[in-house]
């Protein structure tokens, strides 16, 4: 039993309680009802019953999850605590010492019995559910963010995408429009081709009538010759018996040609000297009528091409490869020529002495010793640049063409310029002169070249066919053929007698710039403004080498007389040296501006270059 003390405090007291007590009240016994223990009997055998039908259904269930080969993990969801929820709140918070704080209070209310069984019970549903809600809120804000991002890539992509399909688009649009441009104008064009069908097939006709009747003229001039031979033969042989019998003048020439003068330059003379009103003692007064028409005079003063049957004296003086792919080191530069104010456009190198002429777009041309460089000639006359210049086979005269449109014919002996032809309508690039001396060549900007009889002063033929501009034309060596290269990337090669196209080379994909033989005429070679250098067999007419020296283009081209090295004159300041057996590429440097021309000695002794800062060097 207990008992109160002060101060508020209670003991506790050890008593006995004896079996026989002072009281004196019976106490009954109550007995025990049956039926309460059959019901409760009862109870207990339906529980065992209720729990075993539960353990019996759980195996059913496992059971059908393995045949079904499903494992399922059963999560039960036990209500929480107020005091698990704080806590779990304050964890989550991070708020470690308001948690000390509540764990502190909370278990000294709960041994006080402060909480009553509402405070102490289960979080309802509502808070454990919002907290879910709020984790699931947030959740879903991180991918919505997320979301964003990705929308907003989305989006430039496809404003990207938007760009490029209308770009394409208008790109297709042009190229439909350029497609259908060229439809039409490629329909034109083959309309146009068939128009010029019957043309051409008339052409072919007389061309080939044309040709026999040449072959015919050249048989009865082969057999006039040699009628004249017999009778010049029987001339000589009666003078020289001393027969008076024969008239001074029965119709036969007597043997007054001078050295070198054949029967073109006799009946030159001749015609000159029936122009100039005196008589040819060669001739019969008969035969010395004046013409009344001044242009069949001057047809009648045309000049015959020679045969093609010459051989080139040249070729028998170069023997072998240059000492220069020998020796180490190749050439070297051993003299510099200040020899223009501006850019020189071309060298020509004298036939048979040292000596060269620099043309330049100062409007002069100037000839120099060399290799000591010293100037022996000025030459002013064009009104504008100088573009290129060729010296006759005998070394006498100088040909020039310029940017004015016109060719000049310069004579040395008289030091001035005697003959001009200016049929051209645009600048003239280039001109050759023919090896026998009666014809020159030229090519302009006009599309055309040009052959020139130097003797009855006109134009002898019109080359027509190159498309765009003609950049170099070059007779070949002691021949009758002419080399042209154009702007429109091809090289051709055209018979001087009659004017017409022999062969056309198509193989450059850019301007072709320069085309020149080799000595032996069997080689051409070409550069264009991308700096690729081709080398072209004549007799197969085809391309057996292509070398690339660019990307600077290549302005002029230069065969050694070996034809074993070609310089190259590049817009790079340098000249590049190629060996054609084995394609070997060395560069001479130097020049502080572009190099636009170059050219062998015709003993391949030494090498010149001219540059557009105007300086002339000499390589040895």
């Amino acid at each position: 039993m207990t008992s109160e003390v002060e101060d508020g405090m209670f003991y506790l007291e050890r008593v006995s309680v004896l079996e026989d007590s002072g009281d004196e009240y019976e106490y009954e016994e109550v007995p025990v009802d049956d039926d309460i223990s059959v019901a409760t009997v009862d109870i207990a055998e339906d529980l065992e019953k209720a729990v075993h039908v539960i353990e019996e259904a759980k195996l059913d269930v496992r059971a059908t999850y393995k045949v079904e080969g499903l494992v399922q993990a059963s999560v039960v969801q036990h209500p929480e605590v107020v005091d698990d929820f704080v806590r779990n709140f304050l964890l989550k918070m991070n708020l470690q010492k308001t948690l000390e704080c509540f764990q502190t209070e909370w278990y000294e209310m709960l041994q006080k019995g402060l909480l009553g069984e509402e405070d102490i019970g289960v979080v309802p549903d509502a808070y454990s559910r919002n907290e879910a809600l709020n984790d699931e809120v947030k959740c879903l804000k991180n991918e919505l963010e997320k979301y964003k991002m990705a929308a907003s890539k989305a989006k430039e992509t496809y404003v990207k995408l938007q760009k490029e399909r209308d770009f394409h688009r208008i790109h297709h649009k042009r190229i439909v429009q350029e497609k259908n441009r060229l439809i039409t104008d490629m329909k034109r064009l083959k309309k146009h081709y068939n128009s010029y069908e019957p043309t051409l097939r008339q052409l072919k006709h007389k061309y080939e009538l044309a040709m026999k009747e040449k072959m015919l003229t050249k048989l009865e001039r082969d057999r006039a010759m040699g009628q004249l031979t017999g009778l010049q033969a029987t001339l000589r042989n009666i003078e020289s018996g001393k027969d008076d019998k024969i008239p001074p003048h029965s119709g036969y020439r007597t043997e007054r040609m001078s050295f070198g003068e054949g029967p073109t330059q006799l009946m030159l003379r001749e015609s000159r000297n029936q122009i100039s009103g005196t008589r040819s003692p060669d001739l019969p007064p008969t035969s010395q009528t004046k013409t009344s028409s001044a242009k069949h005079v001057k047809y009648e003063l045309d000049s015959e091409f020679p045969p093609d049957t010459r051989v080139n004296p040249h070729l028998g003086k170069v023997k072998g490869p240059p000492t220069h792919l020998t020796r180490t080191g190749g050439f070297r530069k051993s003299a510099s020529i200040k020899a223009h104010d501006l850019a020189i456009s071309n060298i020509a190198m004298h036939p048979r002495k040292q000596i060269a002429v620099t043309t330049s777009d100062d409007h002069l041309w100037r000839m120099w010793a060399i290799p000591s460089g010293e100037i022996i000639m000025t030459g002013e006359g064009h009104s504008d640049w100088v573009s290129d210049c060729d010296f006759h086979p005998g070394g006498t005269q100088m040909v020039t063409s310029g940017g004015d449109g016109r060719v000049k014919v310069w004579d040395f002996a008289k030091g001035a310029a005697v003959l001009t032809f200016s049929d051209h309508t645009h600048a003239v690039w280039g001109v050759s002169w023919h090896s026998c001396g009666d014809f020159l060549a030229s090519c302009s900007m006009d599309n055309t070249s040009k052959i020139w009889d130097v003797h009855s002063e006109r134009c002898r033929a019109t080359l027509r066919g190159h498309t765009d501009s003609v950049n170099s034309i070059q007779f070949l060596h002691y021949a009758n053929t002419i080399l042209t290269s154009s702007a429109d990337k091809t090289v051709s090669l055209w018979d001087a007698r009659t004017g017409l196209c022999a062969q056309t080379f198509y193989g450059h994909m850019h301007s072709v710039n320069h085309a020149v033989f080799n000595l032996k005429g069997d080689i051409i070679g070409s550069c264009d403004s991308y700096g690729t250098v081709k080398f072209w067999d004549v007799r197969n007419g085809t391309s057996f080498t292509t070398i690339d020296v660019g990307p600077h283009p290549a302005n002029k081209l230069a065969f050694d007389p070996s034809g074993h090295l070609v310089a190259a004159a590049s817009n790079d300041g340098t000249v590049k040296m190629i060996e054609i057996g084995t394609s070997n590429i060395t560069q001479l440097s130097g020049h502080d501006d572009a190099v636009q021309a170059v050219d062998f000695d015709m003993t391949g002794q030494f090498l010149l270059s001219g540059s557009s800062d105007g300086h002339l060097y000499v390589w040895t």
